[in-house]
């Protein structure tokens, strides 16, 4: 056991005293937060909170609640993955949140952040005019399936397909559609993006493809590195999955259908190697510059 953790269970009884033990640790150590919290006291709430099987709103009550030596075992246990390991909490909870749903995770599959699921919060208003009258949806690299459940939820009479090339990632898609008995409504496909859709078409198509620079890949922070390869990168400027989705998409939407994608920091390189299509950039928490939005006459 290293330094951070020698004699930590000896001197922490409280809720409280956890949590400064941990906020300092994580602090210490150079912790990077972008998979869930933004900040060592969040994550570290959050980590504590979840261990001891209390509310993950609530911490104010429990403040001054001394721990059972299992407890303290159990904190300083995911306390020390943490930081020794770099794990992303997300992998430590098995849990990951976008809005008010929660889905299960693990290193299968990258941990839930895109931005579409604000969009789909708000049922693609105000481009998407009558939510009911979607009939069908793809999810493209679907991954833990989480923007496909919450397609299905914004669009209540939709069919939903959702399309990832990793079997292991579909395998945890399955378990989250099961979670929110979806069955019915999703369907889990594996596939090279659209290799194997034949000739269907959908109405909305959304995706949060790979889309990380070979630049970027190879300086991303030690969490990042627990997650699945296939799903960051994506070729030397990042835009080698959303070349094959702009070139095919057109085939696979409805006449006045819609293609949703999220590129990161690749709008300038985008907007470059395609001068001519008519990209609507999508206002999300971050700012107009991560989500695109074409219709179907503009890739024709």
């Amino acid at each position: 056991m290293s330094q951070y953790f020698s004699g930590a269970t000896h001197n922490l009884h409280s809720v409280r005293d956890w949590l400064r033990f941990a906020v300092s640790r994580f602090n210490q150590a150079k912790l990077f937060f972008g998979h869930g919290s933004g900040n060592a006291y969040d994550e570290a709430a959050y980590l504590i909170l979840h261990t001891l099987h209390l509310p993950p709103d609530r911490l104010d009550p429990f403040l001054d609640a001394r721990l059972t030596d299992m407890e303290r075992t159990e904190v300083l246990s995911i306390i020390q993955q943490r930081v020794e390991q770099r794990v992303p909490a997300a992998y430590l909870t098995h849990e990951a949140f976008l809005g008010d749903f929660s889905f299960y995770v693990d290193e299968r599959v990258i941990v839930p952040r895109s931005f579409i699921a604000e969009l789909l919060l708000e049922q693609l208003a105000p481009w998407i005019t009558e939510p009911d009258e979607i009939g069908s949806v793809l999810d493209l690299c679907t991954g833990s399936g989480c923007l496909a459940i919450l397609a299905a939820h914004a669009f209540p009479n939709a069919s939903v397909d959702a399309v990832d090339l990793s079997s292991d990632a579909l395998s945890v898609a399955e378990r989250n559609v099961a979670d929110y008995n979806l069955q019915e409504r999703v369907r889990l496909i594996e596939s090279d993006l659209f290799a194997k859709l034949g000739s269907q078409k959908y109405d909305i198509i959304i995706s949060n493809p790979p889309y990380v620079d070979a630049a970027s890949v190879a300086a991303l922070p030690q969490e990042y590195l627990h997650e699945p390869k296939l799903a960051l990168g994506s070729g030397d400027d990042g835009l080698d999955a959303a070349r094959l989705i702009l070139k095919q998409a057109a085939q696979h939407l409805t006449d006045n259908g819609v293609l949703v994608v999220e590129i990161g920091h690749n709008r300038e390189v985008l907007e470059a190697a395609y001068p001519s299509l008519p990209f609507t950039w999508l206002d999300v928490s971050a700012g107009d510059q991560f989500v695109f939005m074409l219709h179907r006459n503009d890739l024709i």
